[in-house]
């Protein structure tokens, strides 16, 4: 009975395995007894999440490091980059620090390009997003692919950059998020995930819970050395 809406439009269409993978969930979901709204449409989390993660990640990391005391020689994220350029053979053989040194960059969380994007994102994610599809559809809560099969790396081109992933609305929202496996393609696994609204944690474990004693098709980490391409 449990209502779940799907935002298709959002998340499908960037990894045929994975749509494969997470239609099956659907339809499994369905037969449990499940009420599945398929398409909900669903709101963006606006264009200043990475800002305000890049001001979040300089903030944390420099508060972690200083928790530390003084047994631990990194103090702050500078440290941290200082110690990478240093030993740069060692520990950038194939990629640099963009991440960090971006997020160095950042002034600290009171200035206003900060509040402003953090203002930005919970408006467009929380009450034009989330909020407004659980209260349109009614929905108990919200499943999506929680992405693609992970990457390969590839030490020469770099990362690729896929889409499709589900993490980023709920995480600019500050709302709960839950992913359990789904299926497998090429060995790699594909994930399902459910969000919802604020303090939704009870009925989102309740939900991935459910489904993963229905699906039963997660397997124990094997630590191959790569994906299972034969």
């Amino acid at each position: 009975g449990a209502r779940i809406g799907i935002p298709r439009n959002r998340y499908f269409g960037y990894s045929v395995a994975t749509d494969e993978i997470v239609n099956e969930a659907i339809a499994l979901m369905r037969s449990a007894g499940a009420i599945i709204i398929d398409p909900i449409e669903l709101g963006n989390s606006g264009d200043g999440g990475s800002d305000v993660l890049s001001y979040e990640f300089k903030a944390d990391i420099n508060a972690y490091l200083a928790s530390l005391g003084a047994s631990s020689p990194m103090k702050t994220l500078a440290d941290l980059i200082a110690f990478n350029t240093a030993h740069r053979k060692e520990e950038m053989p194939y990629f640099g620090q963009e991440i960090f040194e971006a997020a160095e960059a950042r002034g600290p969380l009171t200035e206003k390009k900060y509040l402003d994007a953090l203002a930005s994102g919970h408006q467009h994610a929380r009450a034009q997003g989330i909020d407004a599809a659980v209260a349109k559809y009614r929905l108990d809560a919200i499943a999506a692919p929680t992405q693609g099969p992970p990457n390969l790396i590839d030490l020469v081109k770099g990362d690729p950059r896929g889409g499709g992933s589900a993490t980023g609305l709920p995480a600019v929202a500050g709302y709960p998020h839950i992913t359990v496996p789904a299926g497998y393609s090429f060995g790699l696994p594909v994930g399902l995930s459910f969000f919802g609204p604020a303090w939704s944690e009870p009925t989102l474990l309740k939900l991935a819970y459910a489904f993963e004693q229905k699906s039963k098709v997660r397997r124990a980490p094997r630590f191959l050395p790569t994906a299972e391409l034969t």
